[in-house]
């Protein structure tokens, strides 16, 4: 099984959603973000092939990694493009259930990735 590549959705230069979530729950929670990034890895490798408890699909296309540390439940939701590549969309901190309005921000931005990779794909030197 090919390895699927791991993308994180920009809306411009400035706003890479997934990444900048991340940078803040490493500062706030060392742990917690070690376990996301190793969920993140498990998705590169699985791909399609990653399910519960790690991995759902949420409907829409629109997936959700699913981490908790303690009674802390950490959700990235993601969708595919192609077979091998993984678009991290959006990610949040939740209690209950994924809200509405953020699968709904998650779908939006499927939409927008799907007019145009190349625009909402980040890349490491874009904030060089």
């Amino acid at each position: 099984m090919p390895r699927t590549a791991v993308v994180f959705y920009q809306e411009d230069q400035e706003d890479v959603p997934v990444l900048d979530w991340l940078r803040e729950l490493r500062r706030s929670d060392q742990r917690a973000y070690e376990s996301c990034v190793a969920a993140i890895g498990r998705l590169a490798e699985f791909g399609h092939e990653l399910r519960r408890p790690l991995a759902d699909i949420l409907g829409n296309g629109i997936y959700e990694l699913r981490i908790r540390k303690g009674r802390v439940n950490f959700r990235i939701l993601y969708f595919f493009h192609g077979k091998n590549v993984a678009i991290l969309a959006h990610a949040l901190t939740k209690e209950d259930k994924v809200p509405k309005g953020d699968i709904e921000r998650a779908m939006r931005r499927k939409k927008a990735f799907e007019a145009d990779p190349a625009a909402h794909s980040y890349l490491e030197e874009d904030k060089g």
